[in-house]
């Protein structure tokens, strides 16, 4: 019976939009209608949250490998290349001041 209520409340609601309420509230009903003890509810609440955990972050992941290969086919500058097109004008600013300096 408490694989039956698991699979129900997996496919039945998204993991990414469970928050610890919600999944404590759908426990209590079960325990208050005797359909498990209070320890199998406490149980199946950390379950839930734990893969619901598991679940965002893998969505997340995904997420991040979509965009990253998105910026890569519109070749867009990553701010780690900026940062270091930053630092090479930096030095050769202060190159040629140098150089402007000893001409004087």
């Amino acid at each position: 019976m408490i694989e039956l209520i698991k699979k129900a409340m997996f496919t039945g609601i998204g993991f990414a939009a469970l928050t610890k309420d919600k999944v404590e509230e759908v426990a209590q009903t079960f325990v208050e209608q005797g359909k498990m003890s209070r320890q199998e509810g406490e149980k199946l609440v950390d379950e839930i949250l734990e893969r619901s955990k598991e679940s965002q972050e893998e969505l997340t992941k995904h997420v991040e490998t979509l965009v990253q290969k998105a910026m890569e086919k519109m070749n867009v500058a990553r701010m780690s290349d900026i940062e270091s097109l930053r630092d090479e004008i930096t030095e050769l600013k202060k190159r040629i001041h140098e150089m402007e300096a000893k001409g004087d």
